[in-house]
């Protein structure tokens, strides 16, 4: 019997060739949890201009510099300036000028007072004329309750760096530049199929002996979570000529991923690697991965194939372990994985293959301890919706004993 590959080498064997997508436009309320293709120069300032951070009075810091409750300065308002407009006068030596929180600073100011430290009121609705004079009874320094022009972006600074995944932050910062498109890395189209008479699509009635298709819309949702677009084809009927139809339709989606579940186990129908054989150039593996042993990789039509095993468990396993290291590479997004150390909570049996168990985790006295969430049938997809994270047990480790520290693949945060 062929030995079995490891993991790490079927991946790095997977990921060779594997190069970033071209970049798109896209608008900017597109562009969220896209990948940036293109840094980010900032056109102009942020901001652009000196303003109020505070609803209060534009003043000359010299003249109020002694001001105090006790000894309060008294000065003359010249102007009303809201926020939206630009003030065109010259502030002078005893003049205060009404301002709104975001309102440019009048030539000659270099502070701002704030309305309560004033014996100004300011109405609710902004409509009271200010008043011919205020007094002042704060000392301010010049700068005080002012936002610099450029406190926050200067024109000229790179803003965002290329390869940036854009978060609702990003999208922000991008809107205040006034970039209304944005360059992207275009998303990854996947193509997912599943083959077997026994499938029935999901909606219609099942007959005795059917099962219904779960594989291509579990798949397909991972594919979205991972950044990508899933273009779910009808599932193949074990036939050569309907195995080459779904195939061929695949290929006509001008997919960058094309994935299939079943038929490529041992004893499985030969039809799928027969086709496959005739599209494509496909490698049928055996992986030391557990669930998730068989693997078909290669090209179909010169596009990347994964023939994923037709358990449900396997599939996902396989896919997050294969398939979504070429997704993050194709789309430049950062890797998704998040593993953390946990304890065993009890004792956990395995093959000696590399093993992604499903487990639940729990805090107790600073330590995340790991246990299972039951069955680990790679039918079992239930067990999936348990699960809290995957514990990977090693190659070559057939038990590991309560309180060994080990290695886990979360799935959800952890509460």
């Amino acid at each position: 019997m062929a030995e079995l590959l490891s993991v790490d080498l079927a991946l790095e064997r997977i990921l060779s060739d594997k190069t970033r997508l071209p970049a798109e436009q896209v608008a900017l309320d597109d562009a969220l949890d896209r990948v940036l293709a293109e840094d980010i120069t900032a056109d102009i300032s942020i901001p652009a201009f000196a303003n109020s951070s505070m609803d209060g009075y534009a003043v000359r810091a010299a003249d109020v510099q002694n001001a105090s409750s006790s000894a309060p300065v008294s000065l003359r308002v010249v102007a009303d300036i809201p926020a939206g407009t630009f003030p065109t006068i010259m502030l002078r030596q005893g003049e205060a000028a009404r301002i709104m929180t975001g309102a440019p600073l009048p030539s000659g100011a270099d502070a701002v007072v704030p309305v309560e430290h004033t014996d100004s009121v300011f109405s609710q609705d902004g409509m009271t004329p200010p008043p011919e004079q205020i007094q002042v009874f704060q000392a301010l320094g010049s700068g005080d309750y002012v936002r610099p022009a450029g406190e926050d972006i200067e024109a000229g600074q790179r803003v965002l760096a290329a390869g940036t995944l854009l978060r609702a932050q990003e999208i922000g910062v991008l809107a205040a530049l006034g970039r209304a498109v944005v360059p992207v890395i275009r998303r990854p189209r996947v193509a997912i199929l599943s083959t077997g008479n026994e499938l029935t699509e999901v909606g219609k009635p099942l007959q005795p002996g059917a099962i219904y298709d779960s594989n291509s819309h579990t798949l397909a949702g991972l594919v979205r979570t991972h950044g990508g677009e899933a273009i779910r084809i009808p599932r193949a009927l074990d036939t050569q000529e309907d195995v080459r139809r779904r195939f061929q339709q695949a290929l006509d989606a001008e997919p960058d991923i094309v994935i299939s579940s079943a038929g490529v186990s041992v004893g499985a129908f030969d039809v799928v690697r027969t086709v496959l054989a005739e599209l494509g150039q496909v490698d049928f593996w055996r992986i030391n991965l557990r669930p998730g042993k068989p693997l078909a990789y290669g090209h179909l039509g010169g596009v990347p194939f994964f023939g994923l095993p037709g358990n449900p468990v396997s599939a996902m396993i396989t896919f997050d372990v294969f398939v979504r290291p070429v997704m993050m590479a194709l789309s430049g997004r950062p890797d998704s994985w998040t593993t953390i150390q946990v304890v065993a909570g009890h004792a956990f049996d395995s093959d000696g293959r590399r093993s992604y168990l499903r487990v639940k985790l729990q805090r107790e006295n600073g330590l995340v301890i790991a246990t299972t969430t039951g069955t680990q049938s790679s039918g079992a997809l239930t067990s999936m919706v348990l699960a809290d994270a995957l514990l990977i047990i090693p190659e070559g480790v057939r038990r590991v004993e309560a309180g060994a520290v080990l290695e886990a693949r979360l799935l959800r945060p952890i509460v």
